[in-house]
């Protein structure tokens, strides 16, 4: 099941990933588009992809909260105990160097 579960989630995050990506390189080629046809101010081209990309990640954020929520106990249990693995691996070089 952990295994499963660990696919499961990769693949949900790397298509949230790629569709993101996807969203975000169009609209920054679609104000890139804008400023130098005059349309725009560099300014305001840099402000609008500010603001898509922080929409953006706030999008991301939801429906990875969606997904989480959708998981039963025990799927959430087997994310958390990944997690902390995670955290713990990521911390362990950390406290080799002190």
């Amino acid at each position: 099941m952990l295994q499963s579960l660990g696919n499961d989630l990769k693949k949900i995050l790397l298509a949230g990933i790629g569709a993101a990506a996807v969203t975000a390189e169009k609209s920054q080629q679609v104000v890139a588009e804008l400023v130098r046809r005059g349309e725009l101010t560099v300014e305001q081209g840099r402000s609008i992809n500010e603001e898509l990309q922080h929409k953006a990640q706030q999008r991301r954020q939801e429906e990875w909260l969606e997904q989480v929520e959708r998981l039963s106990p025990q799927q959430r249990q087997a994310l958390k105990d990944k997690l902390e693995e995670l955290e713990r691996q990521e911390s362990a070089p950390d406290a080799e160097k002190q």
